[in-house]
């Protein structure tokens, strides 16, 4: 399978990822744990059927020492035990920013508060923007059918 446009060699795409990424330094230097940011990651990656992302970042957490496990139960986070109330949360709002369109509204209230309990308000900006940031990423990548499999920990710098 090949993609329908290479991102890097495009001009306009090329410029626009390197300026996606560049917006994502701040949430990279944020105290949001880089665990939670994985998780972010794998679910929003898996909501929107995002192969090629979903690659990238089970093989980016399980290189920063996330465990197969956890990996692999990111989406039935609800039915599993090996969350913390912290990361259900932070996975609870990527659920429903990311299906923003389905929920009459958009986040509720009382998901915002869920993860305002666990997440100070630094925290909470680096979060909102990660899950904005994965969602743009996909939405590339699935439209342009990035084809997946052969994500090498690093790739991209």
């Amino acid at each position: 399978m090949d993609a329908r446009l290479n991102l890097f060699e495009n001009p306009v795409l090329s410029e626009v990822v390197k300026r996606i990424v560049a917006a994502g330094q701040p949430v990279a230097e944020s105290s949001l744990p880089i665990e939670v940011r994985h998780l972010v990651e794998i679910r929003a990656s898996q909501i929107n059927g995002c192969a090629f992302c979903t690659d990238m970042h089970t093989k980016e957490a399980a290189h920063h020492g996330e465990s197969s496990v956890r990996i692999n139960l990111v989406a039935t986070w609800r039915e599993a035990t090996v969350f913390t109330e912290a990361e259900r949360a932070a996975l609870e709002l990527t659920e429903v920013a990311t299906r923003i369109a389905d929920a009459a509204g958009g986040v509720s209230d009382e998901v915002w508060a869920n993860a305002a309990k666990h997440f100070d308000e630094e925290q909470l900006g680096a979060l909102t923007a990660s899950i904005a940031l994965i969602n743009t990423f996909n939405r590339l990548n699935v439209v342009l059918q990035q084809p997946a499999g052969d994500y090498k920990v690093g790739q991209f710098g």
